[in-house]
C-alpha cells in the first residue's frame, strides 16, 4: 500500500514494460523504494500485482501527473496561500472559498484539494494573486466543515 500511495501521490504511472513513469519521465524502482522505505522487491511485487488486476491497470496505467502545486514558492511569485483544514466531509467548502474570494476581488490561481480518501484530514490550499486579507479568516471559518484555517 505505501508504494501505491506513493504513486497516486505523485502521479507516477505503470507502463506496459513494468517500468514506472511520471508523464514521459522514467522513474527508478530503487528510487520509489527508497521514497516508500521499502525494498526493490516490494515495488516490483506491487508493479506485478497492479498489472495482475484488470481494475488497477486501467487505474495504474492512466494515471497522469497534475502539476506544480504552487504553495512553497507563492511568497517568492508574490502570490498568496489560504490553507483550509476540513472535515472528511466537506462538500461545497471549494464553492463557497470562490465566492469568498470573488467578493474581495481575490483571482483564485491555483486550487488544490487532498483526497479525503486518502487523508484523514484533507487540506483545501488556494493559491491567490495577491495576499488574502486577514478578515478572510473569520469568514472561511464559518463555512460548515472547515475546522482550522491560514493565511500567509
Amino acid at each position: 500500500m505505501k508504494v501505491a500511495k506513493k504513486m497516486i501521490d505523485l502521479g507516477i504511472r505503470v507502463g506496459d514494460n513494468q517500468k514506472l513513469y511520471c508523464g514521459n519521465l522514467k522513474i527508478s524502482i530503487t528510487g520509489i523504494a527508497k521514497a516508500c522505505e521499502v525494498d526493490r522487491k516490494a515495488v516490483m511485487a506491487t508493479i506485478n500485482s497492479i498489472l495482475k488486476d484488470e481494475y488497477l491497470t486501467i487505474i495504474f496505467k492512466n494515471i497522469i501527473p497534475a502539476g506544480t502545486l504552487l504553495k512553497n514558492i507563492a511568497q517568492n511569485l508574490g502570490l498568496g496561500v489560504i490553507e483550509i483544514e476540513t472535515q472528511r466531509e466537506n462538500n461545497g467548502i471549494l464553492a463557497e472559498i470562490s465566492k469568498l474570494t470573488s467578493d474581495k476581488n481575490l483571482a483564485i490561481r491555483q486550487a488544490h484539494a487532498n483526497d479525503t480518501e486518502m487523508e484523514s484530514l484533507p487540506i483545501l490550499t488556494i493559491i491567490t494573486e495577491t495576499s488574502a486579507p486577514d478578515d478572510l479568516i473569520k469568514e472561511i471559518l464559518k463555512i460548515e466543515g472547515v475546522m482550522k484555517v491560514s493565511i500567509y
